[in-house]
């Protein structure tokens, strides 16, 4: 008879560390069919922002970034209508009462990395400020180790038929600060 698999790394060997195991983080996938479910997500997740949260929106030409910052922004109560940062980069909207305020950038004309993003002060702003980055993949990820990744896909089919606007978003919290937290869904 054979002993039963034990799924569980071996021991390490006397005297040696064991290696730490990578923190669970949070994850969730949404099914997002119209522009105002994309909305009322952001507002949803806004309830579980906070000061010193670093938020990179993934996804391509139309995908609803903006449209899910305009969420974020409802949910936060900043002042100033959230619209997309292209040409000036930037966006600081204050809260209208006592949240942290809304820092929007959008990296799309951006080429380097966090090097080249150095004038924004992102890293000074990140402390107080709830931080959304569009196109911030592969660009940001340095200012801290704790981050919401957020992923948005446009669903394949017809382009005129049913789903032509359904998007499936991926929110995947990376670092201890996501540790256990609860994702927002519609």
């Amino acid at each position: 008879m054979e002993a039963p698999h034990d799924p569980s790394p071996p021991p390490p060997p006397p005297g040696q560390l064991p290696t730490p195991r990578p923190a669970a983080t949070a994850a969730r996938t949404v099914t997002v069919e119209t522009a105002d479910q994309m909305r009322e997500l952001g507002r949803r997740l806004a309830a579980v922002l906070r000061a010193g949260d670093l938020v990179l929106l993934t996804g391509e030409l139309g995908a609803g970034k903006t449209t899910l910052t305009r969420g974020l922004g409802a949910g936060l109560a900043v002042r100033g209508d959230v619209t997309s940062p292209t040409f000036v980069i930037a966006r600081v909207h204050p809260p209208l009462g006592e949240g942290p305020p809304l820092v929007h950038v959008d990296a799309y004309r951006l080429g380097g990395g966090l090097e080249e993003m150095e004038d924004l002060d992102l890293d000074v702003s990140l402390p107080e400020s709830v931080v959304v980055v569009e196109w911030g993949e592969g660009r940001v990820e340095e200012l801290t180790e704790d981050r919401l990744h957020v992923v948005i896909e446009r669903a394949s089919g017809d382009a005129t038929g049913p789903g032509v606007d359904e998007r499936v978003v991926r929110l995947t919290g990376v670092g201890p600060r996501w540790v256990g937290a609860e994702l927002p869904t519609l």
